[in-house]
This record gives C-alpha cells, sequence and structure tokens, in this order.
C-alpha cells in the first residue's frame, strides 16, 4: 500500500486494532500514518512479543542449566549423554525455526505467537516431572530436552513479524530491542535456576526434594523448579497476546515465500548469522558443560551456574545497545569487527592454554575470554539483522522471511556446537579442535560480509 493516510484510513486502522485478527490498513513508512496509528499499536505489539520472547528463550535454555546438575541427585548419565541433552533443545529450535519462517504470512501474529506461547507448557510440565525421578530413561529425557525446542522456534515467528511492524529507519532499533531482550531469557534460565531450586517455596504444589551430592556434602534442592515456574507465566502470556496481538496484512503462500531461496544473499546472510546468533546460543548452551568438564577436575571446583548466566547476559545487553548503533553506522561494519574478535579470541582460547588447564588459576582468563566472545556475538547478532531489512530493501516480505531463515539455520547452534565439543573432548581430550576449525568459518563468514557488504564499491553496501 501506499500513498498518505486520511483521516478515515487512521480510524479504521483504530478500530481493527480492537477488534478481529487482522488490521485492515498497515503503512508504517507514512508518516502521518505512524503518528497517529502506527507508532502505538507497533511498539505495545513489541512489547508484548519481547515479553513472551523472553520465555521463549528461558525455556530453550532451561535444559542447559538443569543437566549439569543430574549426576549429583542420581541420574547415571555419562558426559555425552550430558551433552546430548543440552543439543537436543537446539535440534528441535532449529528445526521448528524453519517452519516459523514461513507462519506470519500465513497465520498472521496474534495466532502464532499465541499459540507458540501455550504450546511450551508441554516440555516444561514434562521436564519438571523427569527430573523428580532419577530412574527417568535417558530417551524420554531426550524427547523432552527436544520438546523444550519449542521455544527455540518462536524467534523466526517474532523477529519476521517485528520487522513488518516498524519503518525500516527503526528496524534496527525494534529487532535490536526484542532479540537482545528475548536474548536475556537464557540468563534467566541460567541464572534463576541455582537460585529457585535452592528454595522449598514451591514445594507445597511442585513436589519434594533431591538430595543434591557435591564435594561429600549432601544439601536439598527441587530441581524440578527450574521448569515448574515458567507454567503460570506461559499462561499469563498467551491470554495477554490472545487479546492484544493484531495482525499485519502481508499475507503469501509457503510456495509465494521459497523465492528467498534463489536469491545469493539468502545464503550470504545465513552465514553471517551463523556466525554471530550461531555462537551466541552455541556457546550459551555448553558454556556451564564447558567449565565443568575442563575445570571440574580441579579441587574446590567452580560452580558453572554461578558463572554461566553471565555469557548470555553479556550478549544480550550488548545486542540491545548495538541496535541504535547499527541503525547510525550501518551493520555491516559492525559484523565486520565483531567477525574479526571472534577469529582473535578463538585463538588465544586455543593457544593460550585456557582449554587445557593445568590448575584453577586459568579459570578467571578463561572466562574472561569467554564473556568477551558473548560480547561480540551480542554486537553482531543486533548488526546483522540491521543489515538484512537493506539488503533486501526490494521487498519487505522478502526481508521478513530471510530474517526468519538466517535465525532458523543459526538457531542449530546449540546442536551442532553441543555434539562437536563433546565429540572432542571425548575423543581427543580437549575441546582445542573444536575452536580451531570454528576460526576457519569465522574467516570465511567475515570475508563474504567484506566483498558484499561493507568494503568501499561493494554490491549491497549494508
Amino acid at each position: 500500500m501506499s500513498g498518505m493516510a486520511t483521516q478515515t484510513d487512521v480510524v479504521e486502522s483504530a478500530k481493527a486494532a480492537s477488534s478481529g485478527t487482522w488490521l485492515e490498513q498497515w503503512e508504517p513508512e507514512n508518516a502521518e500514518f505512524w503518528r497517529k496509528t502506527g507508532s502505538a499499536i507497533a511498539w505495545k505489539t513489541l512489547t508484548i512479543t519481547t515479553t513472551t520472547l523472553v520465555l521463549s528463550f528461558a525455556t530453550w535454555f532451561m535444559m542447559s542449566a538443569i543437566v549439569v546438575r543430574l549426576p549429583s541427585i542420581g541420574f547415571k548419565y555419562d558426559t555425552m549423554q550430558l551433552f546430548w541433552l543440552a543439543a537436543m533443545p537446539g535440534l528441535a529450535g532449529g528445526t521448528l525455526r524453519i517452519l516459523h519462517t514461513f507462519l506470519i504470512p500465513i497465520f498472521g501474529s496474534r495466532h502464532v505467537i499465541t499459540v507458540a506461547t501455550l504450546l511450551k507448557l508441554f516440555p516444561c510440565l514434562g521436564i519438571g516431572l523427569a527430573v523428580m525421578n532419577p530412574d527417568t530413561p535417558f530417551w524420554v529425557f531426550m524427547l523432552l530436552a527436544f520438546a523444550a525446542g519449542f521455544g527455540g522456534g518462536d524467534f523466526s515467528s517474532y523477529m519476521p513479524s517485528t520487522s513488518i511492524f516498524f519503518p525500516k529507519r527503526l528496524q534496527g532499533t525494534a529487532l535490536g530491542i526484542q532479540a537482545g531482550i528475548g536474548n536475556f531469557g537464557v540468563s534467566v534460565a541460567q541464572f534463576v535456576t541455582p537460585w529457585i531450586i535452592s528454595t522449598a517455596a514451591l514445594s507445597t504444589f511442585f513436589g519434594g526434594p533431591q538430595t543434591f551430592v557435591k564435594d561429600g556434602k549432601t544439601s536439598q534442592i527441587w530441581l524440578q523448579n527450574a521448569a515448574f515456574c515458567y507454567i503460570p507465566l506461559l499462561l499469563i502470556m498467551g491470554v495477554v497476546a490472545w487479546i492484544f496481538i493484531r495482525s499485519v496484512p502481508v499475507k503469501a503462500s509457503f510456495k509465494e515465500q521459497l523465492d528467498i531461496f534463489g536469491n545469493k544473499h539468502t545464503w550470504f546472510c545465513t552465514i553471517t548469522y551463523i556466525m554471530t546468533f550461531g555462537s551466541f546460543s552455541g556457546f550459551a548452551a555448553t558454556f556451564p558443560l564447558l567449565i565443568n568438564t575442563v575445570y571440574g577436575k580441579f579441587p574446590e571446583a567452580p560452580d558453572p551456574l554461578k558463572y554461566a548466566f553471565l555469557g548470555p547476559l553479556i550478549g544480550s545487553t550488548f545486542r540491545v545497545i548495538a541496535g541504535p548503533i547499527s541503525d547510525k553506522y550501518g551493520g555491516a561494519i559492525l559484523t565486520h569487527i565483531v567477525g574479526i574478535g571472534l577469529i582473535v579470541l578463538s585463538l588465544v582460547m586455543v593457544f593460550g592454554g585456557l582449554l587445557t588447564p593445568t590448575s584453577s588459576e586459568q579459570f578467571p582468563d578463561f572466562v574472561i575470554v569467554m564473556l568477551l566472545i558473548f560480547l561480540l556475538t551480542g554486537v553482531g547478532n543486533a548488526s546483522t539483522f540491521r543489515q538484512y531489512p537493506i539488503i533486501f530493501s526490494h521487498s519487505p516480505r522478502q526481508a521478513a522471511g530471510v530474517i526468519g531463515w538466517t535465525a532458523a539455520v543459526a538457531a542449530y547452534g546449540p546442536f551442532i556446537f553441543s555434539l562437536l565439543i563433546g565429540w572432542t573432548i571425548k575423543h581427543t581430550g580437549s575441546a582445542k579442535p573444536f575452536f580451531l576449525s570454528i576460526v576457519v568459518f569465522y574467516l570465511a563468514a567475515t570475508a563474504i560480509n567484506w566483498w558484499y557488504y561493507t568494503r568501499k564499491g561493494c554490491e549491497k553496501p549494508s
């Protein structure tokens, strides 16, 4: 749609916003429409979807916090099995994001976000029940860990939805806010878990404690609280989403949306987002187990959950901060800086001996380097999502589709990182081969970003 909005248009749009599912008019690039009607609707929608996205990420990553406690309450799973449990939400999240990529133009924001929010009740209930029984079969836990990926799939609906609600000049900011605050859900899962499992406040409703054993000392914990605590919040936000969210009339069939795959830039954008969000989500899922595996052998070993939440917290914070910066200076140059930084830090991890420590004194340096990696991935998450609407500026619908698709593929990060890190540790005794391999990938992704989007005279400056 184009042209200036009339007063009648504005009134009709306001009516559509309060009843029914589909907005009758949506012209975010129309300054008059945006000022009188569009801005209020868009920011209200962003507030609701961002809140539900926090819960999506929290439930997606709750297994990464739960899994490090399982051996200490009687579960007989070996190291590789624990890495598999950390990996399964990533496998589901990536696969479901492929599906979510195409849902918004078919069903609209209201239906997709409401249903997606309520679906996460199943893994929360199932995992909460499973951790109360140390005899729970491994295959059951694998199934429930896969179901936790429902939260990971949502992102590829939420971000395309947000991109069509806002004008191009605000998309970097809006997408940065939503993705950045949404990413805080990872830290919520890893920060809240140690606290909430140590309290009996919920035991009246959620069952009795388990005996936690560490260094010969015993205590009581309620590990089921780490999953059950999200149930009331999901119910509330599911109802709020249905009542207040409306859908932008940008419709397309599944077949029509496949046109993004004929564009080479879809694949280049996928590679750069794997570098940024794939690394963020992959390291977020494996950070607790990596700490436990590499530094858990020393006396007075660090508690992984006291440190693991800091990485996603820093990455999420800098994703929010980098959104407006990307709007002002462009996303491509920030992505290029991020790529170089990730290469350097990964090499420091390998050649600085931080993955093959001789004492726990190296642990602070290990944490610092990992936190810097998270910081850079957070910046890169914002800068890449600023680039994509510009690269596909000829078609907002295609831009939304590319955002959903790249997010889908990058969501395999937890699955790929968990399995490969677990495999290299099992077969080589160290995660060094993994970090050396990822340096090669970072080099390729950074070169693509430089050639097509950053250098002077590039094909798609963004």
